[in-house]
């Protein structure tokens, strides 16, 4: 059997004022090359913005990949290692109703599921090389509107 390609992605989401406009970027890192991604959207938050970023990531990939996928943001990081199995196990719903961003979610989930993929939370405008330039990336294309 293969071994599966490996490479890591960083994933940032930016919106100012939230809600308002926002931008999402992303950056893949292969052993030969880096492959940045991002885009805009006029009305959203940065949630929103966050879990877009990392959807487009995973769907970019042309095959099954092993992934190390680095973000600040702890909503998407919480979301897939501890709360998606309760959600997919309510249909998709907090206990307290109904879950925001479910269709983001829904593809996450089924994103991830092509790929090994293991999940790094990294502090937010610290000293982070690759989440300074998703950061960037991200809003620029809020500013952009693309």
């Amino acid at each position: 059997m293969t071994p599966l390609p490996a490479l890591k992605i960083y994933t940032d989401g930016s919106c100012e004022p939230n809600p308002g406009p926002g931008g999402w970027a992303a950056l893949l890192i292969y052993p030969d090359r880096q492959i940045p991604l991002a885009g805009a959207a006029r009305d959203t938050t940065n949630n929103r913005m966050e879990l877009t970023a990392a959807v487009e990531a995973l769907q970019a990939l042309p095959e099954r990949s092993k992934v190390d996928l680095y973000t600040d943001s702890e909503y998407l990081k919480r979301g897939i290692t501890e709360w998606m199995p309760n959600w997919r196990a309510r249909n998709w719903r907090r206990k307290g109703g109904a879950l925001a961003n479910v269709d983001l979610w829904k593809a996450l989930d089924r994103a991830i599921g092509q790929h090994q993929i293991v999940w790094h939370w990294v502090k937010g405008h610290a000293s982070n090389e690759y989440n300074n330039q998703v950061d960037r990336l991200a809003r620029e294309a809020m500013k952009r509107g693309n």
